[in-house]
């Protein structure tokens, strides 16, 4: 038996919830971050960050940048140890005396006609500052929404700057959690 689909103006077929199909579609996400130093390693420094983010006990697996329609920002919550957990997630690993920083922007977009709404999320990573990193990502949503051929409403950003002092290297770590 052939399933009929109904077709887009693209012609990609459209999600029929008939299907027996039961894609993983968040219902939730939070944002956290973190930075941390090691004497030891950058990975030391990034389980660190991971740790002052809520992260460190979970397994992470990472995702575009896609907030569904209905999903809803709660502050962030534990996850049980060993949680499969999906994040779009920024990372910058550094040395002595460097300037690093990590960061997310997310944001909704609609449709010029208001009937279709979804948030976005892009990250940054860098030598920078936070105002040249927060710059940067405003300029990402922006071309992702125009890249769609929708209008991007407010962007909220979440940044962690690291300066690391000698002896130590360091990494910073900003994410946004999707949860099911």
């Amino acid at each position: 038996m052939l399933l009929e689909f109904k077709h887009d103006e693209r012609g990609y077929n459209m999600w029929n919830p008939q299907l027996n199909i039961n894609p993983i579609v968040p219902k939730y996400f939070f944002i956290t971050s973190g930075s941390a130093l090691s004497k030891v390693s950058k990975l030391n420094a990034f389980d660190r960050a991971l740790m002052k983010a809520g992260l460190a006990q979970c397994n992470l697996v990472p995702v575009s940048s896609i907030i569904p329609p209905n999903a809803k920002l709660i502050n962030p919550i534990e996850l049980p140890i060993g949680s499969i957990t999906f994040v779009v997630m920024s990372r910058m690993d550094g040395n002595p005396s460097e300037v690093i920083s990590a960061g997310i922007a997310w944001g909704w977009i609609k449709s010029k006609d208001g009937s279709l709404k979804y948030g976005i999320i892009v990250e940054g990573h860098g030598n920078k500052h936070r105002d040249a990193l927060e710059e940067m990502l405003k300029k990402m949503c922006q071309d992702m929404a125009e890249a769609r051929g929708m209008i991007l409403e407010k962007v909220n950003i979440k940044i962690e700057t690291l300066s690391i002092p000698n002896g130590y290297y360091g990494s910073v770590v900003a994410a946004a959690v999707l949860i099911p």
